[in-house]
């Protein structure tokens, strides 16, 4: 008799806590799904060939050991559709011990060299370049940040003329892979990027919310770093900078048609390691920053920093519905017989998740990107996002090692080879 009341009890302390998290959690994806559907159409925009190019940029590129991939950059910046005389390359060769410095300086870019065994990372070497272009005689309207693995579409800065035009002064390019056909990994990556750009970024920027700078292909107005400055120094310098704009009634826009290519991982194990990091970084921002940016929305009225909180906990919603899912996983196993099996709530929940995210797919093949290999990636997409979960619970376990971790970058190629493989594979 007693075997019997505690099984009902564990029966009931699990179906409970299983209800209360998935009607905790319901508003919250309702949310993100009302948002996204703002960015199912795309709305027709202002031609960036409208504006005469009056802006005056600096396009740093933050680079340690990148020797392999930097010249491509390098040769790629110089030849965008913009005058050249309103543009100057500047490469950061931050802690490197190979020939970074000489083969940048040999593409033409201007050099600074940065060592610093105390402030390691993207953010400071980042800060310490501000700096130096400030004190320039030569004075930029805006700066535009970088990688060195990354290439960028030609129209790049008329497209960013524009919406410094427009009065908009932190701007996210439209982030894309530059190797999305090398793995399984890769692809993975890249469908995400192309699923976050349409569902996540090009909405909120309809919707008048913040989008969110994505650590490579944003421009900053000159004026609005110097004001507010940057210390952004954090493993996600660049979640950091969104939020600290939010946090001065500022935001970050987005340009849709000016794209920049990123390599992504090829392995489980770097991309482990890469994404850990992102999760180290965002369980720092939200320990710090979560609750002020509560009190700002309540305050304030504001969506704008309500909508950059959900973002902040995103990891957490993904953990605890991993959660719920697992423990009714083992509520069935547990308690029911395997005739029953479609009735459960997990594997309905489970079919459901699959459902959605191969109707993600849709938006996939809107933006062009699908090709065959692409869609047996598609396949095994699902499994490539459940490694989230460690992955997250990892991050905010380690969220207080600050050390860097640095993603080797090999793939040496030009922009003329990205748009030659992507009609190949199309």
């Amino acid at each position: 008799m007693r075997q019997i009341v505690d099984l009902y009890t564990i029966k009931l302390a699990i179906k409970t806590f299983v209800t209360v998290m998935q009607y905790a959690l319901f508003p919250i994806f309702l949310y993100h799904f009302v948002i996204s559907i703002f960015g199912w159409f795309k709305r027709k925009e202002v031609d960036a060939g409208k504006f005469a190019p009056v802006n005056r940029f600096a396009l740093v590129i933050a680079a340690h050991n990148e020797e392999k991939v930097v010249g491509n950059i390098v040769r790629n910046l110089k030849s965008l559709d913009y005058p050249s005389d309103m543009y100057d390359i500047f490469v950061i060769a931050d802690n490197c011990t190979d020939r970074t410095a000489e083969v940048a300086e040999a593409n033409g870019a201007q050099v600074y060299k940065r060592y610093s065994e105390e402030k390691k990372g993207k953010g400071y070497a980042l800060e310490w370049m501000f700096e130096k272009i400030f004190k320039m005689e030569k004075k930029y309207d805006a700066i535009c940040v970088f990688d060195a693995d990354n290439l960028v579409s030609p129209n790049f800065l008329k497209v960013m003329n524009k919406h410094l035009c427009m009065g908009h002064k932190l701007i996210q390019g439209y982030l894309d892979s530059k190797n999305p056909f090398d793995s399984i990994i890769s692809g993975s990556y890249a469908i995400t990027y192309w699923l976050n750009n349409r569902l996540f970024q090009l909405p909120r920027y309809y919707l008048g919310l913040s989008c969110a700078i994505g650590g490579t292909g944003f421009v900053v107005a000159t004026d609005v770093l110097k004001k507010i400055g940057w210390g952004a120094t954090c493993l996600t310098e660049d979640l950091e900078f969104t939020i600290k704009m939010v946090l001065n009634d500022m935001k970050v826009y987005w340009a849709h048609d000016a794209v920049v290519y990123d390599e992504k991982p090829l392995t489980l194990k770097q991309s482990w390691r890469q994404r850990k990091r992102w999760m180290q970084g965002q369980a720092d921002c939200t320990c710090r920053y979560f609750l002020r940016l509560l009190r700002k929305a309540v305050k304030d009225r504001s969506m704008v920093a309500f909508d950059c909180a959900l973002y902040l906990i995103q990891p957490l919603i993904i953990v605890t519905s991993g959660i719920c899912l697992l423990v009714n996983f083992l509520k069935f196993i547990l308690f029911y017989d395997f005739s029953t099996i479609m009735k459960t709530s997990s594997i309905i929940s489970a079919l459901s998740t699959l459902v959605a995210t191969y109707i993600s797919g849709i938006f996939v093949f809107i933006e062009g990107k699908i090709s065959p290999k692409l869609l047996y990636y598609f396949v095994l997409f699902p499994f490539y996002n459940l490694t989230w979960i460690p992955i997250i619970i990892q991050g905010f376990i380690c969220k207080d090692d600050k050390e860097w971790v640095h993603t080797i970058h090999t793939r040496s190629i030009d922009i003329q080879e990205i748009n030659n493989k992507l009609k190949e594979e199309g």
